[in-house]
């Protein structure tokens, strides 16, 4: 049986449950992301959507689409962010920040051609998306 991990948003309303592992994680660059995050980087975790529910708090989980790719669902109550579905990819990234005891591992960094801010971390740096994401796969030097 696949490990289970508990967490929920800022307030606690809303809860999740990741099962497994995730299909991959690392750090994106994206103009939207780093708005939704306000930070320069998002860490990211993306996960199959049958690996993630919401285990409590569904009817105070928030919606905003900016674009049809990103579903990002936040806590109507505290505005903690919780994840997002990414229909496209058929892909939920979940916001490990809030999941205690999964460590994010990023493996790669993707929209590297968007950055504010340079990571010279050794990790792989797409320009885009790799291409079995349905990016370009171009690289970028750190």
């Amino acid at each position: 049986m696949s490990e289970a991990h508990t967490g929920s948003c800022f307030c606690g309303a809303v809860a999740i449950e990741v099962t497994g592992e995730p299909q991959v994680m690392g750090y994106c660059h994206c103009t939207d992301c780093s708005s939704w995050a306000g930070a320069p980087i998002n860490a990211f975790s993306l996960w199959s959507p049958d690996a993630v529910k919401v285990t409590a708090g569904e009817d105070k989980l928030g919606s905003f689409a900016k674009t049809e790719a990103s579903h990002r669902k936040f806590c109507t109550q505290c505005g903690g962010h919780v994840l997002s579905v990414h229909p496209e990819m058929g892909m939920t990234d979940v916001y490990l920040n809030i999941v205690p005891g999964k460590a994010h591992k990023g493996t790669m960094h993707v929209y590297y051609g968007e950055k504010t801010m340079s990571v010279p971390d050794g990790l792989p740096k797409f320009k885009d998306l790799p291409a079995e994401f349905g990016g370009s796969g171009e690289m970028l030097e750190d």
